[in-house]
This record gives structure tokens, sequence and C-alpha cells, in this order.
């Protein structure tokens, strides 16, 4: 409960212009923010753009953040359109994007859980497919999967990040779903 009241606190004093507390909630959210525009940008430049200006936005914008939704839920609304905007500035809007160099990637982890060196290549090789495929698709379709299996959050807050319905949001992360089914069929 500590952290949550310090962060209120942090909220109610940046919006009243403490760049103090603006810093400490920049430290706390930068993470899971970077991580979730550079899984949907695919760039880690673009990304970090993306969370400057998301961090830019929010912190002009503190005054309007009513509590209604979590801060983390609001910071990551903010920063998916900005990742969008950044890719919209681009001419990269739903066209295909580099493959992301993340290590971290969950999808790395699995496919690189079996030794032996076909089972490298082969894992290399799926990871690749399944990255272009999330290249592939829109980037409503790219961001609900990322927000709701790389960043395990709720219908309710991915519909609030990307301004859904809770049904419009399930069917972007459906047919998000599905996509990556037909890529992973034949490994079955």
């Amino acid at each position: 409960m500590r952290m949550v009241d310090d962060e209120a606190g942090w909220i109610a004093r940046a919006g009243g212009g403490d760049a103090t507390a603006f810093r400490h909630l920049v430290e706390a959210h930068s993470s899971a923010l970077f991580r979730v525009c550079a899984r949907i940008t695919g760039d880690k430049a673009i990304a970090e753009d993306a969370v400057q200006e998301a961090f830019f936005n929010a912190y002009r914008h503190l005054r309007d953040f009513d509590g209604r939704a979590a801060f983390s839920t609001w910071l990551h609304r903010i920063g998916v359109n900005a990742a969008l905007e950044q890719l919209r500035r681009r001419g990269r809007l739903d066209s295909e994007l580099p493959a992301s160099d993340q290590d971290s990637d969950a999808f790395a982890e699995i496919a690189e859980a079996a030794p032996g060196p076909e089972r490298h290549a082969r894992s290399a090789e799926i990871r690749r497919d399944i990255e272009t495929e999330l290249a592939r698709m829109s980037a409503l379709e790219r961001s609900a999967f990322v927000l709701r299996h790389h960043e395990g959050q709720s219908l309710e807050d991915i519909s609030q990040a990307l301004s859904l319905n809770t049904g419009a949001c399930k069917q972007a992360i459906f047919r998000a779903v599905r996509k990556l089914r037909a890529v992973l069929e034949p490994v079955g």
C-alpha cells in the first residue's frame, strides 16, 4: 500500500509542478512503458522517442488525470498513442517492421528452452516467423496482443489504453492470436 500512497502523493505534487515528484513517476514507470513501446514499434530507437513523448505529454496533461483508472493504465494509454504516432510519423504504421533484437522477449525464452544446434536453428526460425507476423499485424492487433500477453494487462485496462470497448478489444486480441497460431501450426 505504501507505493500506491507514495504514487498518489507524487501525482499530486507533480500536478502542482514539482519536477522531483514527476521524476519519481518516471523512474517508477519508465521500464514498463519502454517495454510496451518497444514491442509495439519493434524498434528500440523509436520506442525511446515514444517513451520520451509519452512522459512529456503525461507531464503536460497531469492535471487531467482524474484517478478513475490506475495511473499506470493512464500512462500506458499515452504511451501506446505515442508509439503509434511515432510509427505514423515515420510512415511505418501497419507496414512491415524490422525484427526486434530484444533478447529478453518471451518468445525467445520459449524458443531457446531446449539445447542442440538443430533445435536452436529451428527456434531462431520460429522466432523470426513470430516477429514477422507481429510486424504484419495492424497496430491495433499488435498493441492489444502486447498489452495482454506480454504485459498481462486486463481487458478493461487494454480497452481504456486503446480507447476501445471491451468487445473490440477482445476481437483485436483474438485476431492477433489466430494469426500467430497460423504461423505456429506447422511447428506442432
